[in-house]
This record gives C-alpha cells, structure tokens and sequence, in this order.
C-alpha cells in the first residue's frame, strides 16, 4: 500500500483522539451543533451538492460481508453504504467506522487518494452523516478487516448529533419513545427485531407446509368478542356507529371453519383497554390457528412442533436461556392437568370437594374469593398463587375448569372441566388452546352465563354474538382452536426482559 508509514501512525494513535461530536453535550449544545449542521447543509446546496437530491446509491456489498469473506475479497474494490458512526482524525488521514444493517466496517481515509479538494470537504462532515465509500479491502497492521476509500459521497446529511459515545443511548423512555434513534446507536436492538421477522417468517412456513391458509378479519368489530378484556371503543361517522377495535382473532376465524376453509391462521394485531406491564401491553400481535377434525391434543402437537421449528430456525438451537434460566425447547413438554398440579403443589384435591369446602380452604391460604366466583374460579386462584412461577420448563396446563373457559367443549366424563390446554414457560402464558365449543345451543348458554357476569359488574365477559350463533346452527366441524402471543414468543427468544423490547413502538404515554 502506498504510504503504509502513514497509516501506520495515524492506526497507532487512533484511539487517542476522538471527534468533538463524541463530547458530552446538553440541549443548548445540541441546539447550537444544529444551526452549524444548517449552515454546512446551506453551503452544500450553494455549491451545488445538495446530498438531499441524491436518489440512488450503488451498494455493492454490506459491512459483515466484508469480515466474513475477507480472504475472497482482499484487494477487491467494494461500494458501501452507511452512516458515519465514529471519526479518528489524525490531520491528513482518518479511521471512521460506517455502520449499515449487517454491522460495521472500519474505513481508512487518505488526503492522498481523495484529493485534497474532495478531503477538505469531507473534513466537514459530521458523525451520523450517510455516505457510500468506494474502495479496496484490506488489513491494517494491527490486523482490523478495513476498506481503504479511493472514493467518497455524502448521500444524507444528520442535522442532529447522535448521543455521545460512552454513555450511548440508555434512557429506556427515550429509547422506546425515539427507537430510530435506539437503533443507531445500539446494535442489539436491531438483533432483536431481525430475529423478530425470521420468528413471523418461521410461523408462517410451518403453518403454510401444513397446508394452512392465512387469512385476513376485521379489525373493527361490532361485537369484540373471543376473549376475556376490556375492548378499545370507536366511531365511524360514515355509518354512525360506534365500533370496538378486536380484542381476538377467534370468532371469525370459526366463521371461517364453518364455511369449509378446514385450515385457517391469522397473525394480526388486537387490542385490549388494559394496563402497561412487562408482559401487557394494549397493542400486542397475536397468532391464533384453527384446524378441523382435530381436538386440543392436536393443537398440543401442533404448538411444541412450532415452537422447536421457530427457535431453531431463529437461534440454531432448542437450549435457550431466559434471564439466566436455562429452557430445554428440546424435550417433550410435560402435560399436566390444573387440577393435578394445584394438588402436587397444595395437597388439596378439589375433584372431592364441594364449593362450600373449596372456599373455606382458600380462606385458610389467605386467597380473596369474590362473591360471584365458582368452585372452578377457586381452583383457578390457586393455580395462579401457588403453581403458576413455578413452570419453568415448557409445561402444558391442561382441563380448566368450566367457568373459565366460554367458548371450549366440555370434557367427556368431568363436565366441571373443558377441553382446554395453557402453556407456561418460565412462569409465563404463552399459547392457550381448546377443543372448540360447536355446539349451538350450549354456547347460548354459556354467552347468558358471560351475560350475567357483565351485569354483576366483570367488565372483561363476553357479550352474546348473534351471527356468531347462528354460523354455529349452519354446523361446525370438530375443531382445534389455539392463540399464541407473538410479543411473549420473541420475549423468550431474544432473552427480553420486558414488552417494549420487542415492539418497534410500543404504545406510550403523551409527553409535552
């Protein structure tokens, strides 16, 4: 290389110098680095070289091609793109880092091969600045894969100053609420929503393999049913009526089944009028898959076969750690019914107790019994206080009692309980499933029965579905139905703490 002394001792003091971009800085700062970012834009255009009039730009290769294939393209020239990341100005020549989807590349820049015309100009562009760099790829001495610019041009100029460099970007609020700007300066943020499309692709390949159709429901809804929640009400003016945003996929997705389609999926966004926590978010994507002639045993199946193809597909492996907790996706996922966990856990066994016994029992456990819960309710709060944390392997919670469970068949011989599976992992609800309620006259029943907890106060029961009803009086088939939420799916699979980590935007409260 020509010159190599030279990029020598400018490598050698690279990190000793940094931009002045790289500073800390507060918002007069900020203010002040703007109206001067302005002023060189203004002088750009001035000279003709506006960087916003550029339309297009060759890009030949991205920044981990060039580490992964170094020993093919050594000596090559290549044509990238990205933004200007860092700057280690040493006078006549300069290391900058180009950062673009697939990573970053470091790029050796030289008066002597710009020119010192086209040098001085980029001498005056700033950090977060897009640019394309023509040039060779090479090793420095101290052996960083590099490109060597023959060549450079300003495609976009950064009117703001990127956070600085040691502390980054690390507000959560202002992460979540300015995620453009998360995702420049914290490259694992991009990890997580890159794995996030191969986990929606994944789920769509093996439905699609399965001879699945995915299809497309309302997501304004007269009747916004299919779930236990509070749903979000609007108003269409045309038609002057209000209208609830959908709180589930389910009830149309079995109009669906009733006309023939056998094989049905959707993967969509639902809404429910609910708090903000780790795991709830109003604004959530949901799955839900509906299969004829199949029963809840097949939607078991159906659902520890998903998860395996999703996470060896995104991660290569069925070991997966969540906070410190190793998951094995790889074998059989125990089932177990509700009311036999709650007994290994408790000892009480409430297939031989009575209502009055069950709620004497949750009163000596310290449990709060409302007035209008059931037997079935009682197992349920159980459940949720002593068993729930404590699956941490895949666990599917099978055989929910009936009071729970609106739109399930009962199960033959126990008409306490329904054909109904939830899967926990970690502690946490990630499908729930059924054997599908077909039977007309029986789920009038059970909408009266949700009817009456509506008027006693529980503003999550369901409403009476009358086109739903009579769908079901034209004759569905026996049916699997499950739901799977997306957001928990790549929660456990990216190792995310909370929600908002795997929403691009999440919704948040209004500031200002």
């Amino acid at each position: 290389m020509a010159n190599e002394a030279l990029e020598n001792a400018v490598e050698e003091a690279a990190g000793q110098q940094e931009d002045i971009n790289q500073q800390d800085i507060n918002q007069q700062d900020i203010n002040q680095l703007r109206k001067i970012r302005i002023e060189k834009l203004d002088a750009l255009r001035e000279a003709g070289r506006d960087p916003f009039l550029v339309t297009t730009a060759a890009q030949s290769i991205h920044a981990s091609e060039i580490t992964e294939r170094f020993e093919a393209l050594e000596g090559s020239e290549v044509i990238l793109c990205g933004r200007m990341m860092t700057r280690r100005d040493m006078g006549k020549a300069n290391f900058i880092d180009i950062r673009d989807r697939s990573g970053r590349v470091q790029v050796y820049v030289r008066v002597n091969d710009l020119g010192e015309e086209a040098f001085a100009e980029y001498k005056k562009w700033d950090l977060g600045d897009i640019l394309q760099v023509r040039g060779t790829v090479f090793r420095t001495r101290r052996g960083e894969i590099s490109v060597h610019a023959a060549q450079l041009r300003l495609l976009s100029k950064s009117l703001l100053p990127l956070p600085e460099k040691f502390h980054g970007l690390t507000d959560t609020d202002t992460r979540y609420r300015r995620r453009y700007l998360d995702l420049i300066m914290n490259p694992e943020v991009q990890d997580t929503f890159v794995k996030r499309a191969v986990i929606h692709r994944e789920i769509r390949r093996y439905l699609d393999e399965r001879d699945f159709y995915e299809v497309d429901t309302p997501v304004l809804v007269h009747n916004a049913g299919g779930a236990a929640a509070r749903p979000f009400t609007t108003h269409h003016n045309a038609l002057d009526e209000d209208l609830f945003l959908r709180i589930s996929l389910e009830l149309y997705l079995k109009r669906l089944i009733v006309g023939g389609m056998e094989r049905v999926y959707e993967m969509g966004k639902v809404f429910r009028n609910e708090g903000v926590d780790a795991r709830h978010s109003p604004e959530f994507t949901l799955l839900e898959i509906y299969q004829a002639y199949t029963d809840y045993n097949g939607m078991m199946d159906l659902t520890e076969g998903l998860f395996r193809h999703v996470a060896r597909a995104a991660l290569g492996t069925l070991q997966i750690s969540y906070e410190g907790t190793e998951i094995d996706l790889g074998r059989p996922f125990r089932r177990a019914s509700m009311s036999e966990l709650v007994r290994e856990a408790t000892g009480a066994d409430f297939g031989s107790l009575t209502f009055e016994e069950a709620r004497a029992l949750a009163k000596e456990h310290h449990i709060e019994v409302a007035k209008r819960h059931l037997k079935g309710d009682i197992l349920n709060l159980f459940f949720e206080k002593y068993v729930e944390d404590q699956l941490v392997q895949p666990t599917f919670v099978l055989d929910h009692p009936v009071e729970l469970s609106p739109l399930t068949k009962r199960k033959p011989g126990q008409p306490g309980h329904v054909e109904r599976f939830e899967l926990f992992i970690t502690g946490r609800e990630f499908a729930n499933a059924y054997s599908e309620l077909n039977d007309p006259i029986d789920q009038r029943e059970r909408f009266a029965a949700q009817e009456a907890l509506l008027a006693a106060g529980d503003e999550e029961a369901q409403r009476t579905d009358e086109d739903f009803l009579m769908a079901l009086e034209y004759g569905m088939p026996p049916t699997g139905g499950v739901g799977i939420g997306i957001d928990r799916l790549v929660m456990l699979l990216t190792d995310s703490h909370t929600i908002r980590d795997v929403q691009l935007f999440p919704t948040m409260k209004r500031v200002g």
